[in-house]
């Protein structure tokens, strides 16, 4: 069995060396691994760091990016029966990471299975919670629904060859994907025994752009959601109030207050401009949603 790691990768030197140390420590039952970077334009040490590693790396233009079009690029250029995805900015929390990540789609169980996420140093409080709320400690083998995130994720190559990643969304391309999968009688699983650190090191409005380009592409996948001003206002709302309560009872509410507020709010107004983005996007725009960390380089 031949695993390929594949890595989508802009300006990931604070976190790559490290992910790629993790990745070499990995238990895997002498199945043959390799690391593919699917890079777009990367300005700091990323490839230097990729090299040092022997990454295989590959390229796409930043004009033609999108999140599933790289991965495409990825998995075509991958040698692997079996395509695994971690995000640059991830880390996994032990050596038994891939080998449990895999093992179901090995064992035939399922078809695209996804891991749990946990925030670091850096993980916004609120987002703490969200990572809590989508990434329980238990595993779903196979899940009901089509959740699904490639941060930190795994497909067999057959399958992803039978349907491929979206191309033209703003995000979200792995639930795309799983709702293809789960339509045609496909299982999607959820594996907690497999987990990364998810560092999120955003600004305030690169935390409402994140959440106004998926809002875009959810509309795609489920076109029945609308998000009202009502909705939006209730969801912040209720955010603060529960994010407060858990602060409270653990004594960070003072700390942590100032950072709730402003994460709620960037997050539920961008969902919230995002289900009311119907027209194309533009070039400017795309940039936006793509590229949202391209003016520290």
């Amino acid at each position: 069995m031949f695993i390929s790691i594949i890595i989508r990768t802009f300006n990931e030197e604070h976190y790559l060396n490290e992910l790629l140390s993790t990745i070499k420590t990995q238990k895997c039952d002498n199945y043959k691994t390799e690391v593919v970077i699917v890079d777009s334009g990367s300005k700091d040490k990323t490839i230097e760091i990729a090299t040092q590693y022997s990454a295989r790396i590959t390229y796409i233009d930043k004009n033609q990016f999108t999140f599933g079009k790289s991965l495409n690029i990825g998995c075509d250029f991958a040698d692997g029966d079996i395509l695994v995805f971690i995000s640059g900015h991830c880390i996994p929390t032990g050596k038994s990471w891939l080998k449990n990540l895999i093992k179901p789609i090995i064992q035939g169980d399922c078809d695209y299975v996804y891991g749990r996420q946990i925030g670091r140093d850096k993980t916004k409080y609120s987002e703490q919670r969200i990572f809590e709320k989508y990434f329980p400690n238990h595993s779903s083998i196979p899940q009901d629904g089509f959740f699904c995130n490639n941060a930190n994720a795994a497909i067999s190559k057959n399958t992803w060859a039978q349907y491929r990643f979206n191309e033209v969304l703003t995000g979200l391309e792995d639930m795309y994907l799983a709702k293809e999968i789960h339509n045609n009688n496909g299982k999607v699983g959820y594996i907690a025994e497999s987990t990364v650190y998810h560092i999120h090191d955003e600004t305030w409005l690169q935390i409402k752009t994140r959440y106004e380009r998926e809002s875009i592409a959810l509309q795609k996948i489920m076109p029945e959601i609308k998000i009202s001003l009502f909705d939006m206002l209730f969801f912040i709302t209720a955010g603060l109030l529960k994010d407060m309560h858990i602060a409270f009872k653990s004594k960070a509410v003072l700390k942590e207050s100032k950072s709730i507020i402003m994460f709620r709010i960037m997050q539920y107004y961008g969902s919230y401009r995002g289900n009311h983005l119907t027209r194309k996007l533009s070039y400017r725009t795309k940039m936006k949603y793509f590229y949202p960390r391209i003016n520290k380089y």
